[in-house]
Order: C-alpha cells, then sequence, then structure tokens
C-alpha cells in the first residue's frame, strides 16, 4: 500500500515534501511506495531525481484578482482530481500529506472521494489558502509554529527538514572548504534557491563595509546570479558560491546568517544559527513577516524589512561582534527548534494508512 506526499512550486513547499518522504523510507516503507504528486517546477525535478516515484499533472493557482484565467480554474482542478484518483485507486494509496499550495487541493479532494485519510502540513505563521481550505477535510492538520492562523486544529510538529541538515559538520572543516579563514567572523547571506535580489543588492552595497569591520561573508547567491560570481572576483573577504546542496555545511561555517523567513526558519532553528530576518512582502498573507516576528519574539533573530535595509549593515556589523547576543540568540532558536518534524508526520501517516476516513 502507498503513501502519497503532494508538494509543488517553491523549495519551501518540495524540501519539506521530500523530508517527510525520506523519513517514511527510514521507517522500513520501500521508495517505490512514496508517490509523489506535483506539477513541472521545482519538483519535476527533485523528485525523481531522488529516486521517488512522481506524478505530474496541471496546476493552476487562483489569481487574487478578476481575470477571465480563473474561468479555467474548476475545468483544471477537475482534471487534476480525476487523474489522481486514478492513480491513488491504481497504486491502492493507504494515506496523504498536502504541503500546500495548488495541489493539495486536488489532491485531498481526490483522497476525500475515495476515502483515504489525508493530512495537511504548514510552513508557515498564517496558513496559505490551500491549507486553510483543505484542512477542513483533512484527518490531520500540522502546523510550524505553536500557533497557525487560519487553522486552529494544527498540531505543533514543526516543519520537515531532511535529515542531512542535521548533520553534525565541523565548523573548521565547512570554513577551510569555502576557502574561508578560521578566525575571522563568518557572515552567511542567501535567499533561497534561486537567490534573493534584495539581499544579493545588500550584500554588494555593504560588503567592503563589512570586510574593513573584519567580517568575511559568504554568499549563496542561487543559481540564475552567474554575474554576482563575476563581481565578487578578487574582492577579499566576499565568497560567492552559486547553489549550495549541502546547507548543514553552510551553517556549520556561519556565526551570523542574513536570510528571508520563509520555511527555512525551520532550519535556522534546527541547527541553533543566529538569523537577521529580512521578510519577504511576497505570498499569500505577508507569512514570511509572520514568521520572522515570532523568531524575533523568543529571541532567535533580529527583524530588518526590506523598507528599512539601510540598517542591515550596522545590524549585522554589531551582531557579529557580540558574542554573548550571538549565543544567547543560539540558545533561543535551540529551544524552539522541533527537528524531528519530518519523523512525527510520517509516523502519523503511517498509523492512519489503510484506515477509511
Amino acid at each position: 500500500m502507498t503513501y502519497a506526499i503532494a508538494a509543488a512550486g517553491t523549495g519551501g513547499h518540495v524540501f519539506p515534501g521530500l523530508a517527510v518522504g525520506e523519513a517514511l523510507v527510514a521507517e522500513g516503507v520501500d521508495m517505490g511506495e512514496v508517490l509523489y504528486v506535483g506539477g513541472t517546477r521545482l519538483e519535476s525535478a527533485v523528485y525523481p531525481g531522488a529516486g521517488f516515484p512522481f506524478l505530474s499533472v496541471e496546476l493552476m493557482g487562483l489569481q487574487r484578482r478578476f481575470t477571465p484565467q480563473n474561468l479555467r480554474l474548476p475545468w483544471v482542478v477537475k482534471r487534476a482530481v480525476d487523474r489522481i484518483t486514478g492513480e491513488f485507486e491504481a497504486r491502492n494509496v493507504g494515506s496523504v500529506l498536502g504541503l500546500g499550495g495548488y495541489v493539495t487541493v486536488p489532491t485531498g479532494l481526490a483522497a476525500r472521494r475515495l476515502g483515504i485519510p489525508f493530512c495537511v502540513s504548514e510552513q508557515n505563521a498564517h496558513a496559505g489558502l490551500a491549507n486553510r481550505l483543505m484542512s477542513r477535510l483533512a484527518s490531520r492538520s500540522f502546523g510550524s509554529f505553536p500557533e497557525t492562523v487560519g487553522m486552529p486544529a494544527a498540531s505543533w510538529v514543526g516543519n520537515p527538514i531532511r535529515r542531512s541538515v542535521l548533520s553534525a559538520v565541523d565548523p573548521t572543516e565547512a570554513r577551510s572548504s569555502y576557502g574561508l579563514q578560521q578566525e575571522a567572523p563568518v557572515v552567511g547571506v542567501f535567499g533561497g534557491s534561486l537567490g534573493a535580489k534584495v539581499l544579493n543588492d545588500a550584500v554588494e552595497a555593504h560588503v567592503t563595509e563589512w570586510r574593513n569591520t573584519g567580517l568575511q561573508v559568504l554568499h549563496l547567491v542561487g543559481a540564475r546570479n552567474a554575474e554576482i560570481v563575476a563581481k565578487a572576483r578578487g574582492v577579499h573577504g566576499w565568497h560567492v558560491v552559486p547553489f549550495e546542496d549541502r546547507m548543514e555545511r553552510f551553517y556549520a561555517a556561519c556565526d551570523l546568517v542574513v536570510a528571508r523567513a520563509g520555511g527555512v526558519v525551520a532550519e535556522l532553528t534546527a541547527t541553533a544559527t543566529p538569523v537577521v530576518l529580512v521578510p519577504g512582502a511576497f505570498g499569500s498573507g505577508g507569512h514570511q513577516r509572520a514568521n520572522a516576528e515570532v523568531l524575533e519574539r523568543i529571541g532567535a533573530a533580529v527583524v530588518v524589512t526590506e523598507e528599512d535595509m539601510g540598517r542591515l549593515g550596522s545590524v549585522v556589523t554589531d551582531l557579529a561582534g557580540d558574542p554573548a547576543a550571538l549565543k544567547a540568540m543560539a540558545e533561543a532558536a535551540r529551544s524552539f527548534a522541533k527537528p524531528h518534524a519530518a519523523a512525527n508526520i510520517g509516523a502519523v501517516m503511517r498509523e492512519l494508512h489503510g484506515r477509511v476516513a
């Protein structure tokens, strides 16, 4: 009997989904019995690349303004539900998990049609529209924060992260692998797998200031921003990496990180990494700002808004030069972390497996 996981679009959905599948496999489930459902974006490469079966369906999001495109949405959803239903029947799917986003809707409706237990997992402090809707049909709902706005029944289990992120990495070896000096503090900056222009521009604006105060910058620019690699070439203290598939090494090398405030906050807390969060003003209901405010409130992060980016240079300089503040932030992050979310969600899926919803 097969497990199904629906996650699509960005790494914020895709990689937590992958983490749950890997947790199921670690508990003895055959990899061929974990079916992923998604569209044609990142998920179409990640899941097959990891060796899991993958079902691609046409996806379409609701535009939150009047547009003729929305008239197609019911037909797109119906076709996706029909296709997913057929695949679930053929594979004898016994439990289903949706990670939010457009694909969660047809996947949940297919599970409901067949009487299969269906769960949803939300990455953010404010639930997205799909999870708000589908949690009403769910057997269980999971949240990444103590409270999830829009999903009041969600259990706080944390956001699933891959086991590899929790791997112990020696900071000395991590710094050596990037060509960093051992003694000088390291500020890491990243904006996700594709980078973030706001953060990349901020590094370019402040790197000289940071370097002059003795800081080193480890900058993950995103695979599509090769021009920044050329700009940084020969600039002492500015170490640029287009893409990192071993984030545990990146966290181990850094004393302080500057990042967006999406689902990655789970990795930052699980690795006890002090962070300056720059929430993006995009997505569903300002979810990044809500995530950032939770971490700031518990003392694990400092928040700098996009409107106030002029502060970033001094905020980073002050924090990086204050070991006591960094230690306190790390301890706050560690106390908040839920590093075993993937295993715990997988355990519920196994518990519900084969029951009639």
